[in-house]
């Protein structure tokens, strides 16, 4: 199961990464010919209102699907899953009509509620995206349920590389925000395309063959809505609670301060090439456990998950934080006068990714556990929870600190759900965290983001000088720590050894930091064989006196 879900993941990983660097790419041009912060605010503001109407056009429909045709795959009733496929695009296709001509009726009223009237044609323009955005999420919900995220990542990379050339090159010929509008419109067409062909030549056509009997959209659909229906209003709170926070500091902090957040965002897009594929794979992957028959089994899996999660995500989140500045500033580069061109985003990114430092507890498996379960119920309540806490934590916070009070607001108003859901699955399954693991990650992570931050403050140099040296430094300091501390043994090598076996050249080259990993775990295996002859002498020495006095 790890090494299926290793294997996918990697190959997420490559679209997410590729895609996320060239919108990255994209988002720096933008970020350097816009002509400042309160432009790029204005762009970010634009694409609040379709963005938070997207979270009410799936229902869960999607998550029922990849669910659907893990298990109808892994039970061997592959013609089953041609009705599962049809009902879910179909679904998607009218609930993404629909809301995106809304959108662009309300257009103007969105406008005056952010307290910008001059993204109304703006924000009618990104309605298109709702129809478009249908239609990717419903193909990547069927590539993620055959797990084949090779289809997945085609689809992630063509819409970046449309997004990123047509964007900026409008831009450039005069068109300003309007053409950065355009190209992030444009390019959701271009990845819809994309993925409903993948669809259709890979998957339909030849599960059209082996339909047999008439397709009934009504009997489909339903226990679908009734499984993904509760998840709905989880996503719902994912999404949508950060952008309403979003719109608020839009209204009380201004579009530069906003620009600045939304420049921060960006970086926090790094975490993502870590985070979307290990989420991913893991909800097909907990589809397949047996709650009755699986106990065992499912406990491994949900603390390795977590452990493993943890040991990637959290020395990433670390990085992000210590480097937030040199980084920041490399990218986006300084004013005429000398000052950063976003001198508040470092410290909004270190406040933002904080969040990600939930991971140790389980953060990103519990979710996934739950929904392969089918206890999306649960899921509906603790999101409801969530809503609860976050919307008055965020009028309040955000009226009275602005940005800082929105990402505080956002981290508290997500704690409560966490605990029930770890507390739950521990009642009735006896699954749990490893504390223990999870505290020498913390430790070994912490570490080496003090021995990188002495030589930041050391150092005089250039942004990307330290941030390059600081990124090694860390690195180099955490694969010593890590092993030391016990964060990682010897077992969690081969494991990751043969979960990693299916990448080909890719765990070749992860070799190197395996041996290095090694090196570490040698030292501390002698410096326990040093300690223990010591107490050994020691013990052997008290008898001998013990026995001469005797």
């Amino acid at each position: 199961m790890g090494k299926t879900s290793a294997t996918g993941s990697f190959q997420l990983l490559i679209g997410v990464a590729a895609s996320s660097i060239i919108l990255a790419l994209g988002t720096i041009i933008l970020g350097r010919i816009l002509p400042g912060a309160a432009d790029y605010g204005l762009y970010g503001a634009a694409l609040i209102p379709s963005s938070i109407i997207n979270f009410f056009r799936d229902w869960g429909i999607n998550s029922a699907m990849t669910k659907d045709i893990a298990s109808l795959k892994a039970a061997n009733r592959t013609a089953e899953i041609h009705d599962v496929i049809l009902s879910g695009v179909i679904f998607e296709i009218i609930s993404g009509a629909v809301l995106s001509l809304l959108c662009f009726v309300l257009s103007g009223f969105f406008a005056s509620v952010l307290n910008a009237p001059e993204a109304t044609p703006f924000i009618a323009i990104m309605s298109l995206s709702i129809f478009a955005g249908a239609v990717i999420a419903a193909a990547s919900s069927i590539f993620v349920g055959f797990e084949n995220l090779k289809l997945d990542s085609l689809t992630l990379i063509s819409q970046a590389v449309v997004k990123t050339a047509v964007g900026p090159l409008l831009v450039l010929v005069g068109y300003g925000v309007l053409g950065a509008i355009i190209g992030t419109a444009v390019s959701y067409v271009a990845g819809a395309i994309v993925g409903l062909a993948a669809v259709f030549f890979f998957y339909f056509r030849r599960l059209r063959k082996l339909k047999g009997g008439k397709f009934n959209f009504l009997k489909t659909i339903k226990p679908m809505l009734g499984f993904g229906a509760p998840l709905m209003v989880s996503n719902f709170v994912i999404g949508v609670l950060p952008l309403v926070v979003n719109s608020l500091i839009v209204i009380y902090a201004g579009a530069a301060l906003y620009g600045n957040y939304t420049a921060a965002l960006n970086f926090t897009v790094i975490l993502t090439f870590l985070t979307i594929p290990i989420n991913t794979v893991l909800f097909p992957a907990f589809s397949k456990l047996n709650a009755e028959n699986d106990a065992g089994l499912m406990q491994t899996v949900f603390a390795s998950s977590v452990k493993y999660t943890s040991v990637l995500i959290v020395p990433a989140t670390f990085v992000l934080m210590i480097l937030s500045t040199p980084m920041v500033n490399t990218i986006f580069g300084y004013l005429p006068s000398g000052d950063p061109k976003y001198a508040f985003a470092p410290f909004f990114l270190t406040l933002s990714v904080i969040i990600n430092l939930f991971a140790l507890v389980g953060n990103f498996s519990v979710g996934n556990l739950l929904a392969g379960l089918g206890e999306t119920k649960l899921l509906m309540k603790q999101g409801l929870l969530t809503l609860a806490l976050g919307l008055p934590l965020a009028f309040v916070l955000v009226s009275s600190f602005g940005v800082v009070g929105g990402i505080v607001g956002n981290i508290i108003a997500s704690v409560p759900a966490m605990i029930w859901a770890l507390y739950w699955i521990w009642k009735k399954y006896n699954v749990k965290v490893n504390i223990g693991a999870s505290v020498k990650i913390v430790v070994a992570s912490l570490i080496a983001a003090f021995v990188a931050l002495v030589l930041l403050n050391v150092l005089v140099a250039s942004d990307w000088i330290l941030l390059v040296l600081g990124f090694v430094v860390f690195t180099v300091s955490y694969l010593t720590v890590a092993p030391l501390v016990g964060a990682i043994n010897q077992l969690d090598v081969n494991n990751l050894r043969t979960m990693l076996s299916g990448l080909g050249i890719v765990s070749k080259l992860l070799e190197v930091p395996f041996r290095f990993i090694e090196m570490s775990l040698r030292l501390r295996e002698k410096q326990s064989v040093d300690k223990n002859k010591f107490k050994f002498r020691i013990r052997r020495g008290k008898c001998q006196a013990n026995a001469y006095y005797n």
